[in-house]
């Protein structure tokens, strides 16, 4: 039985397997991802993202527990920074969601930046793609939490959800947060911190400043106290609403993310092929002035084999 099929009916030692030759990029995991894409499509995903200390994984875990509790299936995806010491993620987002970890309902996979900017694995959308296939009905991407280069979760998510927080000079942080852009839904959390009105106000002002996107619905913005689950069935409530509502902006970013995965894929590939065609020695020469930067691409595009 191949990978895929052992995906297909739900086993997660299949699954595990798969997202480790996925994060390896082997020939194993695209030719077993090639047979799950006709299976996937049906999983909601939804992206938290926001400022460090913001309490993203506490919010996170709150939202596993309620959509459990209402029977759902919940894959979640932590993209964690990278160990310094093993190159892998370091997995503190699978201590805070302890407490799930036996449950069969659920799986959370933590992935390693390696490097990567926007707060987004690059092995992210296939990990998702997986655990659509296998039949979680949601899944959960959280972001690693590095500030204004978040915005790649919105090409990735149906809802992107953004975490703030009261007490942390929430006027600059409102203005400053480019992902504040991105937010389909807003969450205050820890609204039980002095401030918390002044950060709602805050937000509602940058709202007002942001660029209008045409027939996208109003961000809503809801309080948590994730610590306690306060406030966790409000903000699942308003992602319901943000999905009810969005009608073809819903069309227009599942379009955004083929797009955004096939030009990955291309990026890939065409890199294999340029440092197959010589990059380096072009990168030398062009370091030593013996040739200009645009004759070396000129050569480059012009050495490369034509794929069939």
């Amino acid at each position: 039985m191949s990978l895929a099929e052992g995906v297909l009916r739900g086993e997660m030692r299949a699954a595990a397997r798969l997202m480790r030759e996925v994060d390896d990029r082997t020939p194993v995991a695209e030719r077993e991802l090639r047979l799950l894409y006709p299976h996937t499509g049906r999983a909601r995903i939804i992206g938290i993202t926001g400022n460090p200390g913001a309490g993203k994984s506490t919010v996170v875990d709150g939202m596993i527990g309620r959509l459990r509790a209402d029977n759902k299936k919940v894959g979640v995806v932590c993209i964690d920074p990278t160990s310094p010491f093993s190159g892998g993620a370091i997995l503190g987002d699978r201590i805070r969601m302890q407490r799930h970890a036996t449950d069969p309902g659920v799986f959370i996979r933590s992935l390693a930046t390696r490097g990567h900017l926007g707060g987004l694995s690059r092995s992210t959308s296939d990990i998702v793609a997986v655990l659509d296939a296998m039949g979680m009905d949601v899944v959960l991407v959280e972001t690693v939490g590095v500030g204004q280069d978040e915005v790649e979760i919105v090409s990735l998510s149906h809802t992107a959800v953004v975490v703030t927080v009261p007490g942390m000079g929430d006027d600059i942080q409102a203005i400053k947060a480019g992902i504040l852009e991105i937010a389909d839904v807003l969450c205050i959390n820890k609204a039980d911190r002095e401030g918390a009105d002044r950060a709602e106000r805050d937000l509602i002002a940058m709202l007002h400043l942001r660029a209008p996107v045409h027939d996208a619905p109003e961000v809503e913005i809801v309080r948590t106290i994730a610590s306690t689950g306060t406030g966790i069935t409000e903000l699942l409530a308003a992602i319901d609403r943000h999905q009810g509502r969005a009608g073809d902006v819903m069309k227009t970013r599942a379009r955004a993310r083929a797009r955004a995965q096939i030009v990955e894929l291309v990026h890939e590939r065409l890199l294999g092929d340029l440092a197959a065609a010589g990059l380096d020695q072009l990168a030398a020469a062009v370091a030593e002035r013996t040739r200009d930067p645009y004759q070396a691409a000129d050569e480059l595009l012009a050495s490369l084999p034509q794929r069939g």
